[in-house]
């Protein structure tokens, strides 16, 4: 019987992340699961608290531990994972989906709070997951199937009104993810992104209040599926990606974002 294969997930209390740490958990995977529990300067929404983070690990007792770190605190990320490897012997994924949404006006009438926010947690959150979690995927011997994999957006592929810093960060993560798979070149890790269309979570109740809609459903409309998405079908999107049979996909986009961009 082999060992079970082990994750890191960030922004994993809520939304996207907590469905992937459902999934993977529910797969078999042992995981270590992140959140800031706070809020962050920039974004005018409540985060995720403590109780939500905890509530994902209980539902996974032994096989999903809880940790409160800020992605923006490289060495929070570091101990994290080394609790990874401490507890469940090492790491073979690490999924970088924590971010924030902030916007609601031109570019130019962005202020410098909110910029930080969106790059400070969207991209150098996934910068330091990556310069921590990658030696953490080559210690495991060869042939090693190690994965890095990195929520962007819809936002990164197309502009949306008064969402331009967004727009900016998502696309950096694809950036970001592209230079990182041809820095793995040959390693037998890979990297890749996951664009999600507009997806039934907190951030996309913080977006409509951004563009005054009474009604997140609104946002139904600009996807060929004709309905918001749920968290776990962008999350089934990213496990795969984890997994060992998805050797052949690095270095790219897989777009979970139910026809958004079509």
């Amino acid at each position: 019987m082999t060992d079970p294969r082990v994750a890191l997930v960030t922004g994993a209390a809520r939304g996207i992340g907590a469905a992937v740490v459902d999934h993977l958990a529910n797969d078999g995977w042992r995981v270590v699961a992140v959140d800031i529990c706070a809020d962050v300067a920039g974004a005018g929404y409540a985060l995720a608290t403590k109780d939500q983070l905890a509530a994902v690990a209980d539902r996974w007792p032994g096989r999903v531990l809880g940790v409160v770190a800020d992605v923006r605190d490289r060495d929070a990320l570091a101990s994290a994972i080394a609790l990874a490897e401490a507890e469940f012997g090492g790491l073979d994924a690490a999924v970088a989906a924590a971010a924030v949404m902030a916007g609601g006006q031109p570019l130019w009438e962005m202020p410098d709070t909110e910029w930080d926010a969106l790059f400070e947690t969207g991209v150098r959150g996934v910068a330091h997951l990556a310069q921590v979690a990658v030696p953490a995927l080559l210690r495991r011997s060869q042939p090693r199937s190690g994965r890095f994999v990195a929520l962007a957006s819809a936002a990164a592929h197309r502009g949306l009104w008064h969402l331009a810093g967004y727009n900016a960060a998502k696309h950096a993560v694809v950036g970001l993810v592209r230079g990182l798979a041809t820095d793995l070149r040959g390693t037998g890790v890979t990297a890749t992104a996951v664009s999600p269309g507009s997806t039934r979570t907190d951030m996309l109740d913080a977006s409509a209040d951004l563009y005054g809609l009474p009604d997140v459903e609104e946002f139904a409309r600009h996807q060929l599926v004709d309905r918001l998405l749920d968290p776990r079908e962008v999350a089934a999107a990213v496990c795969w990606l984890c997994g060992e049979n998805s050797s052949a996909i690095t270095g790219t986009v897989v777009h979970a974002d139910g026809g958004f961009t079509a």
